[in-house]
């Protein structure tokens, strides 16, 4: 069926004038329709865009918070790995603290027994940070890298803090097995070297110290070791062989009694025996000596001043 046509006159006041606009009806209103329909079409578009726009920043939200979350977890163990690095570092500082005299006396060593019993330190990289994150990688990737460099970071710590904790526990131990008190409360009668042989009054060389005291006065141990041999020992009379460790021994002789036994284990201040005037002697006191890979030395060089 044909559409309906329709004339529209426009008349010229002025010059009058008039015109004629003739449009099928079917044409004008689809025509007017399109028209019409713009404005609907541009508000789906805006809404289907803004919807989009809203679906990808909701996906957007939920991987940060996925790498807020790992970053949390992962902050929190290195806020613990610090914690226990301090802990340890605390400790290490405690440790490291030797008495006066077990420090003189370990530094008077000589330099190659001192190296044995510390042993070399391995050499380690410097600390390297790598770069910095990549300024053109994602956040995430940004705070992923951030934290593996603090992870190896704190991993080299560890390595390092590993090192220096078994130089003290190394250091420790020497200084607990270096003579470094007096073994009984004393006065000195005879020191170490050349003297005139008290017994028959020839040259004599005294391998150690004389100490007198009060016959039954408390022998000590001068350091933490393992008795070796208690016993009677000829000229030494009743004698006490302490062996150390690092070659280092210390002998005690012409005690009256003793009050330890071979293979006992003694720390240093414990009484191992009393003074007393057995063997070669002519009084109430203590022989002392020290012993450094079989050879004696001369006892005052640890000993020092401290009593």
């Amino acid at each position: 069926m044909r559409s309906p046509r329709y004339s529209l006159l426009i008349a010229n006041r002025q010059t009058g004038s008039v015109r004629r606009l003739t449009f099928a009806r079917r044409p004008a209103l689809i025509i007017l329709g399109t028209i019409m329909s713009i404005p609907v079409l541009i508000g789906l578009g805006a809404r289907w865009s803004a919807r989009a726009e809203i679906q990808s920043l909701q996906a957007s939200n939920e991987t940060l918070q996925l790498e807020n979350d790992s970053y949390r977890v992962a902050t929190s163990e290195l806020a613990q790995q610090i914690s226990t690095l301090q802990g340890a570092m605390t400790e290490l500082t405690d440790q490291a603290q030797l008495d006066p005299s077990s420090r003189d006396a370990m530094n008077s060593l000589p330099p190659v027994v001192k190296s044995r019993a510390m042993g070399g330190a391995p050499m380690l990289a410097p600390v390297d940070p790598t770069t910095a994150p990549n300024t053109k990688a994602t956040q995430g990737e940004a705070t992923a890298s951030t934290l593996n460099i603090l992870k190896d970071l704190l991993g080299v710590l560890e390595n390092r803090l590993d090192t220096v904790r078994t130089g003290v526990e190394r250091q420790q131990a020497l200084a607990s097995a270096t003579p470094s008190i007096w073994p009984v409360i004393g006065w000195l009668s005879s020191a170490f070297g050349s003297r005139e042989d008290p017994v028959n009054g020839g040259a004599d060389f005294h391998p150690g110290l004389d100490i007198s005291a009060d016959y039954g006065t408390p022998v000590k141990a001068t350091a933490d070791g393992t008795i070796e041999s208690a016993g009677w020992a000829g000229d030494y009379g009743n004698m006490i062989l302490l062996k150390h460790g690092y070659g280092m021994s210390t002998r005690y002789g012409h005690m009256s009694r003793l009050a330890v036994s071979p293979g006992q284990t003694v720390k240093r201040g414990q009484v191992i025996g009393y003074v007393g005037a057995t063997g070669r002697t002519t009084g109430s006191h203590l022989h002392y000596e020290i012993l450094l890979n079989g050879a004696r030395i001369n006892p005052l060089n640890l000993l020092g001043s401290h009593r």
